[in-house]
């Protein structure tokens, strides 16, 4: 019998591997993003000392205020230029973007984007 494993577990692994690649510095700190059902989170770490330097989700209440849903794609982009301009008052202007084992579109996708546009190079 063929034993399927769960989407969670399948995501778990590839960010494992994704991590193996590639590591937040303090010239270029990692940009790092979870998403689950109801929320959206995303964060900037550097990795040599595992200090989050800055941190922006859709749970926060100013955040929450500007938006109708948190978990679709206009809430994803509204995230990607808060932690932009977030990051831009810390002096930050070059991440590496960390899916999070999640696909490349949709939600993610338009966190990255967004960041692109207000000023984040990735």
């Amino acid at each position: 019998m063929v034993s399927k494993k769960s989407r969670k577990l399948v995501r778990e692994n590839k960010h494992r591997r994704m991590r193996n690649r590639f590591a937040g510095t303090p010239e270029r700190p990692r940009l790092a993003v979870f998403r689950s059902n109801h929320h959206m989170y995303a964060q900037i770490i550097d990795d040599t000392v595992g200090n989050t330097l800055v941190a922006a989700s859709t749970v926060e209440k100013d955040v929450k205020a500007q938006l109708q849903k948190t978990n679709d794609v206009e809430a994803a982009a509204y995230l990607g230029t808060v932690i932009a301009k977030r990051a831009l008052e810390k002096g930050i202007t070059e991440v590496v973007y960390d899916r999070g084992g999640f696909i490349y579109q949709g939600k993610v996708a338009a966190l990255a984007e967004a960041a692109r546009e207000a000023g984040l190079t990735f």
